[in-house]
């Protein structure tokens, strides 16, 4: 949001962080679009959405960015569906940052993601800041200026973010070409083939559990959770096994379905 004046971390820090962000997004590439919103908090997400409502609905994913200046912990906000995506990838890399961070539930009191995840909408929409607002004694005073945002703790908001939404472009289907039992990976060097020693026993667990949930209904995100593993494990395991032709990725038109039939679940 763009509506409050002279404040530094609520909000100047936020518009700071988003346009580092879409300037990182647009030098790589992406499969996904992105659209970055600079409005007045409530009235400016209102309109918005209104004079966009026919196209909604192809949103996948969003993050409201506020007060991501400050020197406390990242304090992410779940969108109201509680499990969508974006909740479990921003999720996924603050627990891969070894970082302190706290995960509160959706609530109809705060920023724009209230009105983004208002029932006629409900959008995958949560909140990513660091102390939370009111809960900093410089709240919406001049106290909040330039000399309270910590430009470590700011580049630690982009960092994270990126790092969520490289998990997000990287999430995708796979199914096991050799389903019936395990393959044999030590003739397919494939236990040596992404990484060293004392990373061994780490990458030989991402590939059995990557070929066991690898049946067109868990993404990789689902056997990074479920193995309990860093995604780039996960994502170093899924280059071997194709390299070796073990994994197939899953049509898009599969992904979308499963990905429709899921959120489905969680609404219903």
């Amino acid at each position: 949001h763009i509506c409050h004046p002279s404040l530094a971390n609520d909000n100047l820090s936020g518009v700071a962080l988003s346009t580092f962000l879409a300037r990182a997004i647009a030098s790589g590439p992406r499969r996904y679009s992105y659209r970055f919103l600079f409005i007045p908090g409530t009235i400016g997400s209102i309109t918005w959405l209104s004079r966009n409502e026919a196209d909604v609905a192809k949103i996948k994913h969003g993050l409201v960015l506020a007060c991501v200046g400050d020197g406390g912990q990242i304090s992410y906000k779940r969108s109201r569906r509680g499990d969508a995506e974006i909740d479990r990838a921003v999720i996924q890399a603050l627990k891969e940052s070894g970082d302190p961070y706290e995960v509160v539930p959706f609530s109809p009191y705060g920023y724009d993601e209230r009105q983004f995840c208002s029932p006629g909408f409900n959008l995958p929409v949560g909140c990513f800041r660091r102390t939370p607002h009111a809960k900093f004694p410089e709240y919406h005073t001049s106290a909040d200026n330039l000399n309270f945002i910590k430009p470590d703790a700011l580049a630690d908001s982009l960092n994270k973010c990126k790092s969520a939404i490289d998990i997000l472009e990287q999430n995708r289907f796979y199914t096991n070409q050799n389903p019936k039992c395990e393959p044999q990976l030590g003739k397919r060097g494939l236990y040596q083939a992404i990484g060293g020693e004392s990373y061994e026993r780490a990458n030989e667990m991402a590939m059995l559990w990557t070929l066991n949930l690898s049946d067109g209904g868990h993404c990789l995100l689902d056997i990074a959770e479920k193995a309990d593993l860093p995604f780039v494990t996960i994502k170093n395991a899924v280059d071997a096994l194709l390299a070796h032709g073990l994994l197939k990725q899953c049509q898009n038109k599969a992904v979308d379905a499963i990905t429709t039939n899921f959120q489905a679940k969680l609404r219903s």
